[in-house]
């Protein structure tokens, strides 16, 4: 029983930092300058999951849930770009002269995203809530 528990907490921790990336892509999403203040657009953070739960306290719950198995970058070839040739950020020369790098974050995407991680954080509390409910009634049960 303690492993359902173990599988809830790690999908509620997965999708918490799901959530925590997706914050960062929207806060993110007009930053054209890096910490030096070069113009590096910022790169859309991707979560991964992995099945099982390294961080479980039994064998079997290690072997149940999920966990982040890696954030990584957007691996987008092309940065998408807009005319705009007032803009001191725009390229001065080649073919791209004129033309300003953006971050190619699309905020209705992320806010869908952010939303199917919110529902899935409600079914892992759900689940979780469930599996209290058992364990105490067994326990009622067997005093």
């Amino acid at each position: 029983m303690y492993g359902s528990l173990d599988i809830s907490t790690s999908g509620m921790v997965a999708q918490r930092v799901r959530l925590e990336s997706i914050s960062a892509n929207l806060a993110n999403s007009n930053t054209l300058l890096d910490k030096q203040g070069n113009l590096n657009p910022y790169r859309r953070r991707e979560v991964f999951f992995a099945p099982g739960n390294p961080t479980a306290v039994g064998k079997e719950g290690r072997n149940l849930g999920v966990h982040v198995a890696a954030i990584g970058l957007d691996k987008a070839e092309v940065v998408p770009q807009r005319w705009d040739p007032s803009n001191p950020f725009a390229f001065k020369e080649g073919k791209y002269k004129g033309y300003v790098a953006e971050t190619g974050i699309n905020s209705v995407v992320e806010n869908v995203n952010a939303l199917e991680a919110v529902r899935a954080y409600e079914a892992n509390v759900m689940a979780a809530e469930a599996t209290k409910q058992i364990l105490a009634s067994s326990l009622r049960l067997l005093a």
